[in-house]
């Protein structure tokens, strides 16, 4: 199995800043990419952004130029730094993981449980 612990969200007013992190473990051999989701209510789940085990990011371009996207591949950890956040920066945020279980494996994806991000006006 694999566990994704998911932090940092919270209640934050517009202009201001958080920071996201997401910890996997759990039966996982190598880890090929990381990112971070969000869904607002009444809308679909959209990437923000992702992060490769070669350190290439994509970012959605609504957030382009105020969150960044890290990693500590020692402790398979993802953070996003979350800058001038807007009101419809508001949405919760799941964390997502492609891994490896094994040499032999296929990759596999799993999904964190979300954390809320309340951004006010």
């Amino acid at each position: 199995q694999v566990q994704l612990v998911e932090s940092g969200g919270g209640l934050v007013q517009a202009g201001g800043s958080l920071r996201l992190s997401c910890a996997a473990s759990g039966s996982i051999f190598s880890i090929n990419a990381m990112g971070w989701y969000r869904q607002a209510p009444g809308k679909q789940r959209e990437l923000v952004a992702d992060i490769t085990s070669d350190d290439r990011t994509n970012y959605a371009d609504s957030v382009k130029g105020r969150f960044t996207i890290s990693r500590d591949s020692a402790k398979n950890t993802v953070y996003l730094q979350m800058n001038s956040l807007k009101p419809e920066d508001t949405a919760v945020y799941y964390c997502a993981v492609v891994y490896i279980m094994t040499p032999l494996s296929v990759p596999s994806n799993y999904w964190g449980q979300g954390t809320q991000v309340t951004v006010s006006s």
